[in-house]
C-alpha cells in the first residue's frame, strides 16, 4: 500500500474511532464530566466535556494501527514514544481539570504537568535544534510546547474554534512535512485531521453536544507543538525555521493578545475573562459562524504563507515576516479598541 493511502487510512481510522466512541462516552460517562454555565460560559445547560477522551482514543487507535502495519525508519519510534507519553500526561492533566470544574486545578499544577510532558518529549529526542547550545534548545522547546499547549486551551472559547484551528494547523504540518522522512509527523498530523473532522459535528450538535474540555484542547495544542519540533525547515533557507510560527500564528497571536491586554489592565493573565479576539469580534455584531469563518480564513492564509516560507528565499521570507508583523499589529490595535461587555 502506498504511503499516501496509509496517510488517508490513518485519518479515516482516527475519524471513525472518535465518532464511534462519543455516543458510548455520553451514555456511560457524561454525568461525571459536565461543564455548567457561569459568568464566562454562556451555554444554556450543562454540556459533557468528553472531547478529550474521544480525541485520545482516535489518535491512539490510528497511530497504533499504523505502527503495527508499517515499517517505520530507524529512530522514528523513539520520537513517537515521547509524543505519545507526553500526550498521555497532558490528557490526564486536563482530565483532572475537567473533573474539578468549575474550579479546576491550579495554574501551578497545570504548568508542572505540562513541564513533565515536555520533559518526556525532550528525553525521547523531540526538541527544537536551532542552536549549538543544548541547554538553550531545551529552554526554547519548553516555552514553545508549554506556550502552545495553553494557547489552544485559551482558544477553546467558542464551539468549533479550537478544533477548526487544530485541523488547519495539522493540515499545514502534513503538507509541509509530506516529503520528509520523519513520517511520524505525517501520520500524526493526518490522524489529527481525522479526529477533528469527527469531533466537529458533536461540538455543534443539539443532541450529544460535546465540549473538548481542557483534556482535549491542551492535548491538541501539545501534539501540534511536538510535531512542529520534528521537522527540518531549513533545507531551502536559513530562515526556514520560522515556518512553525506561521503555521501556528493565529493561536499564538490570540494568546499573546489576551495576555498583553490583561497585563496592561492590571488583570491576572491566567484568569479567564471575555476579552479574546473571537469574543471581541462577536461584540461588534459578527455572528459566531462568521467569526469561525474569519478565523479559518486567516488560519489558512498563514498556513499558505508557512508553505511559502518553507520554500522561499531569505529576502522573500523577510518580506513575509514584515507583512505578518503589521497584519497582526493592525489587528491587535483594532481589537483592543472594541469595548468588552460582560
Amino acid at each position: 500500500m502506498s504511503t499516501v493511502y496509509l496517510y488517508l487510512l490513518s485519518a479515516l481510522i482516527a475519524c471513525l474511532v472518535t465518532a464511534g466512541s462519543l455516543p458510548f462516552l455520553h451514555r456511560f460517562l457524561a454525568k461525571f464530566f459536565l461543564d455548567k454555565p457561569n459568568h464566562l460560559k454562556k451555554h444554556q445547560h450543562a454540556v459533557p466535556v468528553l472531547g478529550g477522551c474521544a480525541v485520545l482514543l482516535g489518535l491512539s487507535a490510528s497511530l497504533i494501527f499504523i505502527r503495527l502495519t508499517t515499517a517505520f525508519p530507524t529512530g522514528t519510534l523513539r520520537s513517537l514514544r515521547g509524543i505519545l507519553l507526553g500526550t498521555g500526561i497532558v490528557f490526564l492533566l486536563g482530565l483532572a481539570d475537567d473533573l474539578r470544574k468549575p474550579k479546576g486545578i491550579s495554574v501551578f499544577v497545570k504548568l508542572l504537568g505540562q513541564a513533565l510532558a515536555t520533559a518526556a518529549l525532550m528525553y525521547y529526542g523531540v526538541r527544537i535544534t536551532l542552536f549549538d547550545s543544548a541547554a538553550l534548545c531545551y529552554l526554547i522547546t519548553f516555552f514553545w510546547v508549554v506556550g502552545l499547549t495553553n494557547a489552544f486551551n485559551l482558544l477553546d472559547i467558542q464551539d468549533g474554534l479550537c478544533v477548526s484551528q487544530a485541523m488547519i494547523c495539522a493540515l499545514g504540518l502534513a503538507l509541509i512535512a509530506l516529503p520528509s522522512e520523519v513520517i511520524y509527523v505525517n501520520f500524526a498530523a493526518w490522524a489529527m485531521m481525522g479526529v477533528c473532522t469527527a469531533f466537529w459535528p458533536y461540538n455543534h450538535a443539539v443532541h450529544l453536544k460535546t465540549f473538548l474540555g481542557d483534556s482535549g484542547s491542551m492535548m491538541l495544542g501539545f501534539l501540534l507543538a511536538a510535531l512542529s519540533c520534528g521537522m527540518g525547515y531549513s533545507e531551502h533557507s536559513s530562515l526556514g525555521f520560522l515556518t512553525p510560527l506561521f503555521i501556528l500564528a493565529l493561536p499564538l497571536f490570540d494568546t499573546a493578545f489576551v495576555a498583553v491586554i490583561r497585563i496592561l489592565q492590571g488583570k491576572n493573565p491566567f484568569k479567564g475573562s471575555p476579552d479574546h479576539a473571537a469574543l471581541r469580534l462577536r461584540q461588534t455584531g459578527i455572528s459566531p459562524k462568521r467569526t469561525l469563518l474569519i478565523f479559518a480564513l486567516v488560519g489558512l492564509l498563514f498556513n499558505l504563507l508557512a508553505f511559502a516560507v518553507s520554500k522561499a528565499s531569505t529576502v522573500c521570507i523577510i518580506g513575509l515576516c514584515i507583512f505578518s508583523f503589521f497584519f497582526f499589529l493592525t489587528a491587535a490595535v483594532w481589537l483592543a479598541k472594541i469595548k468588552v461587555r460582560p
